[in-house]
């Protein structure tokens, strides 16, 4: 069972590791105490919203993080899906499908009309899951949702 919350400070620790992994993931130098300051401040600042999957052992799976922002053609609050990563020993068990669904319950909740992503070209497993999850390919490795 995949237990979905909003982060707080108290997954701090938890984060911080997920999300150096991340930025590994996508070529950038580890950087610990960046990763955490970052996120601090992120959730201090209620400057996006955060995500984390655990398993029932309370062990962090992965982690989803979004930004709001506003489509003026639109005229309503739309999503950026800015940041996505399942720990290596938890793929392929739902677990990005769980933090997806999530994301796609805030932009209900939330009043968004969709969000938007984009993966490295040489993330396959992404660019095959986004599809899956009800996103149109716009251009290259840049995906939209719609509520």
């Amino acid at each position: 069972m995949i237990q979905i919350s909003q982060a707080s400070p108290s997954d701090l620790d938890d984060l911080m590791m997920l999300f150096d992994a991340y930025r590994v993931f996508y070529h950038k130098p580890s950087a610990l105490a960046e990763a955490r300051a970052f996120l601090e401040a992120r959730l201090q600042e209620q400057g996006s919203v955060i995500y984390v999957a655990r398993n029932p052992e309370g062990k962090a799976m992965g982690f989803t993080q979004l930004y709001p922002l506003f489509s003026s053609t639109r005229m309503q609050k739309l999503w950026l899906l800015n940041d996505l990563f399942v720990g290596a020993s938890f793929r392929k068990q739902g677990v990005a499908q769980a933090l997806i669904r999530q994301a796609q319950e805030l932009c209900r909740e939330s009043g968004a009309c969709g969000m938007f992503l984009e993966t490295g070209q040489d993330n396959v497993e992404g660019n095959q899951l986004y599809p899956k999850m009800g996103f149109n390919l716009i251009e290259n490795n840049f995906y939209g949702w719609d509520v």
